[in-house]
């Protein structure tokens, strides 16, 4: 082979029941790129990042919570929640404050502007949602999110499974 490529494809050494489950995988990685792209282009239509629309959606339906807390939430470090947190305080559209019991502990509470900022942006956010979910049945819809909770609740109760 010129210049030491090797262009071969790799002949398939893994049963038919491994090529479904690493087909699931590209549809599931493909589907969730493409559903975050479309949301982040939407939230980026508020003057927001994908992050910072989590973390006043969590504060707008869940009341105050603790940063670790929002981590939980959204699936992120608490290094990424503060670097979020930081850029909602420069907008005046959230405020930390020390938990009076535990002083280690800080929590976000939504300011008077960040309760108008979601207030005025989420039924809009929830119509799009709800169009980009659109080319499935309403049955479909919810036993694709029954299935999706059951793998993801599978998935983190696999101590097998070399988590990080």
């Amino acid at each position: 082979m010129p210049n030491g490529w090797a262009d071969e494809p790799v002949n398939k050494t893994w049963s038919d029941e491994e090529e479904k489950a690493l087909r699931l995988w590209i549809n599931l990685a493909r589907c969730y790129v493409t559903f975050s792209r479309a949301v982040a282009c939407k939230v980026a239509e508020y003057d927001l990042t994908a992050p910072q629309f989590g973390v006043l959606e969590a504060l707008y339906h869940l009341g105050p919570l603790s940063l670790g807390e929002l981590a939980e939430k959204l699936l992120v470090t608490g290094g990424n929640v503060t670097y979020v947190m930081d850029r909602l305080e420069a907008q005046d559209l959230v405020v930390r404050e020390r938990s009076g019991d535990d002083r280690r502990v800080v929590r976000a509470h939504l300011t008077t502007k960040g309760r108008a900022t979601i207030d005025a942006v989420f039924p809009g956010h929830v119509d799009f949602v709800r169009g980009l979910v659109q080319p499935l049945e309403p049955d479909d819809r919810e036993t694709l999110r029954d299935l999706l909770k059951k793998l993801g609740k599978g998935i983190a109760g696999g101590a097998d499974r070399g988590e990080c």
